[in-house]
């Protein structure tokens, strides 16, 4: 089954929502700013190009640009 994130604009919306839900017995999670952030790093490993390597000199010469 696929999953809905909502982001309320408010405490006054979140609190509407989380009743709402309960209320129809719909299973729900909060997740904080930092696991929001996690989930997004993530998504974006996942997607991440893995078949083009980099040497290891490559990135020193990068990190030492930095």
């Amino acid at each position: 089954m696929e999953s809905i994130i909502i982001n309320p604009k408010d405490k006054a919306e979140f609190e509407l929502l989380t009743q709402l839900l309960s209320r129809m017995n719909v299973v729900s999670k909060v997740i904080s700013e930092e696991d929001q952030e996690d989930l997004g790093l993530a998504i974006l490993m996942k997607e991440a190009d893995r078949t083009e390597k980099v040497s290891k000199e490559t990135i020193m010469e990068t990190l030492k640009g930095v």
